[in-house]
């Protein structure tokens, strides 16, 4: 004997009895991702809750940069230890905005010129005027090391925030450390030294 074929209205009202959640499945949590500032927002923000500031130096027209922002950017390992270290900026060089720290301000000395660079990415660079390039600056606003420049993957640019970010500086050099370092493992310490903490000011 056939069997009947269910009409769409009984097959909805079996599925409305059996209980069916179809609509209802759990979603994945939205992965975590690098909360950016502007370099005035983190330096306003460190007066009150004091933190290293991550800088990355860009332009709009550097391919590099955007590659960065793609891939290093979006690592899961680098968002996490980016996010408990630092104040991560992202930082035009060639911006029109007025920053002012204090009493002192920096500016684009020629706003509406081609490819004019900002006066706050040059005092960052020291005018070694590179895209991408990294800065890490202490709580006092002082370099934590030399400025990194060029493109960095998730691997290379790891180590650099793991030690400085625990402030490992204070404990031995980086090429101790980089013996015993391994991505997303424990982190090993060695006698102290202080070679790579400068403390050097932004000069204004």
């Amino acid at each position: 004997m056939m069997k009947k074929l269910l009409t769409p209205a009984a097959f909805l009202l079996i599925l409305i009895l059996s209980g069916f959640k179809g609509g209802e499945e759990k979603k994945s949590p939205p992965e975590e991702q690098i909360k950016w500032y502007t370099f005035q927002e983190a330096y306003n923000l460190n007066k009150t809750k004091p933190k290293k500031i991550f800088i990355d130096v860009y332009t709009d027209w550097c391919g590099w940069c955007k590659k960065m922002d793609a891939y290093t950017f979006k690592d899961q390992r680098v968002i996490k230890l980016m996010n408990k270290y630092f104040y991560a900026v992202k930082l035009d060089a060639e911006m029109k905005d007025t920053v002012r720290m204090d009493s002192a301000q920096f500016v684009n000395p020629n706003p509406n010129g081609m490819r004019s660079t900002h006066q706050l990415a040059s005092a960052l660079l020291n005018n070694q005027m590179s895209y991408p390039t990294t800065v890490y600056l202490n709580e006092k606003f002082g370099l934590l090391s030399q400025p990194v420049p060029g493109y960095q993957t998730p691997e290379s640019i790891e180590p650099i925030m793991v030690f400085l970010g625990e402030e490992l500086f204070n404990k031995q050099t980086w090429e101790e450390f980089m013996k015993t370092y391994k991505p997303g493992g424990d982190i090993k310490t060695n006698k102290t030294d202080e070679n790579i903490k400068t403390d050097k000011p932004i000069k204004h």
